[in-house]
């Protein structure tokens, strides 16, 4: 009886750890659907520090990666490349994921001084979304169109 508890426990044990293996970044990643129907791997930010931070002191972002924000409510909000060391494509969408405003090829600022200029914000918005430069271009998203996430 004993031995048949300890099977019965074992297996048990396995059989927590092994189910649903998800990554710690899976967790706070979701996949955008661009208008081509590209799908790009998004970091998902929603607390001001990580927001904050966003994609500075990174010396790349591959084709099929981006960052996702997710404001807790619709503004207008200005993105700053202060340390930021590439250049991006930055697309503020509102709350129905339509695209209502793009900087294109927004250039970085590594300095990360108060010469660094800020993008954006000229439309109300809920979500911003970065891209590694020239990628909204060429995978179609323009003002009015909508991303799936």
């Amino acid at each position: 009886m004993i031995r048949l508890l300890l099977i019965l426990s074992a297996l048990t044990l396995t059989a927590c750890h092994s189910s649903d293996n998800v990554e710690p970044d899976a967790l706070n990643s979701r996949t955008v659907t661009l208008p081509d129907g590209f799908q790009v791997a998004a970091e998902v930010e929603v607390n001001p520090e990580d927001m904050a931070r966003g994609m500075m002191y990174r010396s790349e972002l591959p084709p099929g990666h981006g960052m996702l924000f997710v404001h807790g409510t619709p503004g207008r909000y200005p993105y700053w490349m202060a340390n930021c060391k590439i250049a991006l494509d930055i697309i503020w969408l509102d709350q129905d994921h339509r695209v209502v405003e793009i900087s294109p090829d927004t250039p970085p600022c590594p300095s990360g001084g108060s010469d660094c200029p800020t993008y954006g914000g000229h439309a109300t918005s809920s979500f911003g979304f970065e891209l590694g430069a020239g990628q909204a271009a060429k995978h179609k998203v323009i003002v009015g169109s909508t991303l799936a996430f």
